[in-house]
């Protein structure tokens, strides 16, 4: 794996390690509000990334906000993976009717919208609040690795050890999940790699667009909306921090988790790997 994909690795355990002892690594309670005088306040030795628009510590709402993001990201990313695998496998191994049912129709309609369009006419739908999003995000998120899961079984089910275990008398179920689903899982691990990066960020744009989050959890989406709402030019003016600490956070995890995905790619392909 390259040199990229051990910087993601970092990124990611210094995310987890932030998430979990969060209580224990944040200097102040996220939704303390000491002194509404001090909205906008620069890095200090009180407040190490400076104040929010209403006097809140950024770096303590960017720690717990790590949490929000990983719970989304992880839920998210564990749910769709394992119903788009079933879904993708059984459309791919038994093919027919049920193929051109599932992969045919289901798959082109949920793939005709923009992903994030279709997630806020969800959410808009079921209304804000965390299990709502992740119920929205799982909605919208299980068609990807539904068809890789399919185009998987598609090529594996004409093996030679699949015929055999299918000659031999295995069942249907027997063959789908001893025989194929164990060689057609790496993509997949792949894609939910990729699918992590892409639940952090449609939780961060839902939550900026007032779908997600709502305040005042510390939600990266939300702060940076909370600073937005100030009007863009004043925060610039007097605390870009505001808006640029969150916007790190969540370009970071993003990138993170994408330079995994790629570094996964590439170690599970051995044409990739050679090369």
């Amino acid at each position: 794996m390259n040199r990229l994909t051990y910087i993601g690795f970092v990124i990611v355990v210094l995310l987890v390690i932030t998430a979990v002892f969060a209580p224990w690594i944040a200097p102040q309670d996220p939704l303390y509000i000491p002194d509404v005088f001090t909205k906008f306040g620069p890095p200090s030795a009180t407040n190490w990334l400076g104040t929010d628009s209403i006097g809140r510590d950024i770096l303590s709402r960017v720690i717990y906000g790590a949490r929000i993001s990983l719970e989304v990201g992880i839920t998210v990313t564990v749910v769709s993976a394992i119903i788009g695998m079933l879904i993708g496998a059984i459309a791919g191994f038994y093919g027919g009717l049920i193929d051109k049912i599932l992969s045919g129709y289901i798959f082109n309609v949920f793939l005709a919208f923009p992903g994030l369009l279709l997630a806020i006419a969800m959410v808009a739908f079921l209304g804000p609040g965390l299990g709502k999003l992740i119920l929205a995000l799982c909605i919208i998120g299980w068609v990807g690795y539904a068809r890789v899961m399919r185009g998987q079984v598609l090529k594996i089910r004409e093996y030679d050890f699949v015929q055999a275990a299918r000659a031999l008398g295995a069942s249907n179920m027997r063959i789908l999940f001893t025989h194929i689903l164990p060689n057609a899982i790496q993509p997949l691990i792949v894609q939910a790699s990729l699918g992590m990066a892409g639940a952090v960020l449609s939780e961060a744009s839902l939550s900026f667009l007032g779908l997600g989050i709502p305040a005042p959890a510390p939600s990266w989406g939300t702060m940076i909306l909370e600073a937005q709402q100030t009007g863009f030019e004043t925060v610039l003016g007097l605390a870009p921090h505001a808006l640029f600490v969150p916007g790190t956070a969540i370009a970071l995890s993003v990138l993170a988790f994408n330079f995994i995905g790629d570094g996964l790619r590439e170690y599970l392909d051995p044409k990739q790997r050679k090369r």
